[in-house]
């Protein structure tokens, strides 16, 4: 996700946008059936409507034919990618059209290193997307002195690239997967392996998992994955070439002081650090994620006893979040509905104390988690008359974060309507300002490459710049 860190100013919300086709309501591939879903409505609306960035979901302008995939973090203007909660924020949705187009051993041997006995596949169908003038990978998707890009799907068999790594299953980052994927092997977490092989229908013999903490022989290059603390299946990737040189890429993270012990990410130790640059911006101080996850069950505990018939809603990801929601659960005791994708997804993360507590029938649960595309508050409310009488919702996210507020969310004022009550609270799985300086100051990179909010030279200019002051006389 991105945001313009040259100004100070709040993010505005610019006018709806049109839906990318072939995505269910929680950001995954919709089967093969042509069902147009419907349009968002004034629950969505009220639920998503302040504190929203859109430029997080705007992808960069992409060459005919106009269904071609684009990824949102790094230029303005486009079409929307981040593929979940879109009907949530009121966007209307198009027609869908058909789809086109398209773990190993020890450090002596990592899994298809070489990529023996595996083919990529040209011509014919498998390169129907030839006649499309290609799209240029950027530098700072690949690794140098080596033969691998990072999240770089979308720009197809990248020119010198014999492996590809897959820092997360947020469609920012997978966003150029399909089934027809055949350009070299996919390396990232099991987890994520999992999703992209059941969401993705990816062939599973260019999908490679690989565990956190081992470290892997990869076309001469030690990789080791290490967790990234953003969703569930994120890594950081640390890189150590054959020269001794030392790479992390952050993919999407939120540092923690943890991460300061682990062995490979001691002082001085970094040459390259590829940083995840969200909210490089010294206006955004989040709260720790425990805190944030307090208040929500504080406050759903207080207005149930104001209203024992009220709706908690929690707003989600397609994947993400989920620690808000189960935190909720636990202190309810009330199981966690959500609908049949997104429970799919849940219980493939293989997590026995979120499994257990997902149901499948809406009545039986006052914790519901959103996106529920086409619900207005008062149809909603009326098909679960028999329950509740209110609802209360959350919407989780670092775009929420107010400097009035801060780190004192008891003063976070809700957004209510009749008997809808709203809380925009700052649960961020990016790095804070802070947490991102505290990071780079500790590692000591030799030099910092930003890979979000790059799109223009005066955001570049500016995140340098920070860059230097933390490193300066270090």
């Amino acid at each position: 996700m991105g945001t313009d860190i040259a100004g100070d100013g709040e993010p505005s919300s610019p006018p709806p946008l049109p839906v990318p086709d072939g995505l269910d309501d929680n950001g995954f591939p919709l089967p093969s059936s042509p069902t147009a879903a419907a349009a968002a409505t004034s629950f969505a609306d009220d639920f998503y409507r302040s504190g929203t960035d859109w430029s997080s979901l705007l992808a960069a302008p992409s060459p005919p034919p106009p269904s071609s995939e684009e990824s949102g973090k790094n230029k303005p203007g486009g079409s929307l990618v981040q593929r979940s909660l879109f009907q949530a924020w009121g966007i209307d949705r198009r027609p869908r059209r058909e789809e086109e187009g398209g773990a190993g051993a020890g450090a002596s041997s990592a899994p298809s290193g070489s990529w023996p006995g595996r083919k990529r596949r040209r011509g014919g169908e498998v390169e129907a997307a030839a006649d499309r003038k290609p799209l240029a990978c950027p530098f700072y998707k690949k690794i140098p002195g080596t033969p691998f890009t990072v999240d770089a799907f979308r720009y197809g068999e990248v020119e010198g690239c014999n492996a590809y790594f897959l820092s997360h299953f947020h469609h920012d980052h997978y966003g150029g997967l399909t089934k027809k994927w055949c350009h070299g092997p996919i390396y990232c977490t099991a987890l994520t392996a999992r999703l992209v092989k059941m969401c993705l229908s990816v062939n599973p013999e260019y999908i490679c998992p690989l565990e956190l903490d081992k470290e892997y022989v990869i076309e001469g290059v030690s990789v080791t994955l290490l967790e990234a603390n953003h969703c569930p299946g994120a890594a950081l990737i640390h890189f150590r070439l054959g020269d001794g040189k030392t790479y992390l890429h952050t993919g999407d993270f939120r540092a923690s002081k943890s991460m300061q012990l682990h062995p490979l990410l001691q002082r001085g130790q970094i040459n390259l650090l590829y940083l995840d640059t969200t909210y490089c911006n010294p206006k955004y101080k989040f709260p720790p994620k425990e805190d944030v996850i307090d208040f929500a069950v504080r406050t759903a505990k207080r207005y149930l006893q104001k209203e024992p018939k009220t709706l908690i809603v929690v707003g989600a990801y397609s994947i993400g979040k989920e620690n808000v929601y189960l935190a909720i659960s636990k202190a309810l005791q009330v199981p966690i509905y959500t609908d049949a994708s997104r429970r799919r997804i849940l219980h493939s993360f293989g997590w026995s104390d979120l499994s257990k507590m997902i149901c499948s029938d809406s009545q039986s649960s006052s914790l519901h988690v959103l996106p529920l595309s086409s619900l207005q508050h008062e149809k909603y409310l009326e098909t679960l008359k028999q329950r509740f009488l209110a609802v209360l919702a959350f919407r989780p996210t670092g775009w929420t974060f107010s400097e009035a507020t801060g780190n004192q969310l008891d003063l976070i004022k809700p957004s209510s309507r009749g008997k809808i009550t709203i809380y925009g609270v700052p649960y961020s799985e990016h790095s804070s300002f802070s947490e991102l300086r505290e990071f780079v100051m500790f590692l000591r990179p030799q030099k910092v490459i930003p890979t979000v909010n790059v799109g223009n030279a005066a955001s570049r200019d500016k995140m340098q710049a920070h860059f230097r002051e933390w490193l300066k006389g270090l």
